[in-house]
């Protein structure tokens, strides 16, 4: 199976990281799919199944991973090959409740800074109706010199 450009283009961001350590990613666990990734729109979907809280809902936690790892690699666009983008603060406000299907998550640049990126992420049900809304502000700085 052939990945999508998207994909193959967040690879390549996290190219350098350990072999270990790529094959441990929350992403992959909850089936999150990118779909755009430019410095203006990140874009990735997830499925309702198999990210339910007790009672049959999407859980509010798997909306967070979406909103934050979409956030992310937006900032992670933004901070270039040299630089690490690294959660600093993360608020989402669940809207609506999902039973079935797949979400999509948008992330858009609210701020782009030298030491933050601040990016707002709209997540969606298979309706187009606003579920979730999130907002994520990454720390900008230097990679650590490899080991």
């Amino acid at each position: 199976m052939t990945e999508n450009p998207s994909e193959e283009r967040l690879r390549a961001l996290l190219s350098g990281i350990s072999p270990e350590i790529a094959e441990q990613q929350l992403n992959d666990k909850l089936g999150i799919t990118f779909v755009d990734l430019t410095p203006e729109r990140v874009s990735g979907t997830m499925p309702v199944k198999g990210n339910l809280q007790p009672f049959g809902l999407l859980h509010g936690g798997a909306n967070a991973v979406l909103a934050e790892s979409l956030g992310s690699v937006l900032a992670a666009l933004h901070a270039g090959p040299d630089r690490l983008a690294v959660g600093l603060e993360l608020s989402c406000t669940h809207h609506r409740a999902v039973r079935s299907g797949s979400v999509t998550g948008v992330a858009t640049p609210l701020h782009v800074g030298r030491s933050t990126v601040t990016s707002e992420i709209v997540i969606t049900d298979e309706s187009g109706r606003r579920t979730c809304t999130a907002r994520l502000t990454c720390m900008v700085r230097g990679r650590k010199p490899s080991a």
